[in-house]
């Protein structure tokens, strides 16, 4: 019996370690090598929003050109992420305060996974990386995705998957 207990112990350990190792493993997400090239479409409509998401992408989100907005996004531009507020100038009041513009622009160095267009929408999938919520000296990569729908070449609507931040633990006294 004590043989028997031992076994299944054993085994019950085995098969945790077995999960456990899984638990954070994957295969990295990974951009592809030219970026910029995902944003053309043979559709006519559709490679205009692709090219106004690259510009979006690149001037805005990467060299953040946010006094250059408005050749890229509606002045309605409603905002489903929790923190920004809808409206040209609050997008570009909250950039703006947090980020610097770059001197230069001249290529899209976000690791871009993938570029999807279907009717009015343009769905950009790009690749992060984080630090492991344990072992803090690792990282890990998932995936970002950024959605806006289209109004005569410009982003009048935007979706990601920014939710509202945990607030800071209280300082410890």
């Amino acid at each position: 019996m004590k043989k028997l207990k031992l076994a299944a112990a054993l085994s019950t350990a085995l098969l945790g370690l077995a999960f456990a190792s899984h638990s954070f493993a994957q295969e990295p997400v990974v951009g592809v090598a030219n970026p910029e090239s995902l944003f053309t479409d043979k559709d006519p409509l559709k490679n205009t929003n692709k090219q106004a998401a690259l510009h979006i992408m690149k001037e805005l989100l990467q060299c953040n050109h946010w006094s250059d907005a408005g050749t890229w996004l509606t002045d309605v531009y409603l905002q489903h992420n929790p923190q920004v507020k809808s409206g040209l100038k609050p997008v570009i009041d909250f950039f703006s305060a947090t980020r610097k513009p770059t001197a230069t622009c001249d290529k899209l160095t976000t690791p871009v996974v993938a570029v999807l267009a279907e009717g009015d929408l343009v769905t950009v999938v790009i690749a992060r990386e984080y630090t492991h919520p344990v072992n803090k000296d690792q990282k890990y990569t998932s995936t970002w995705f950024d959605m806006w729908r289209f109004v005569g070449g410009k982003a009048n609507e935007h979706w990601d998957a920014a939710t509202i931040p945990a607030p800071a633990p209280p300082a410890a006294k």
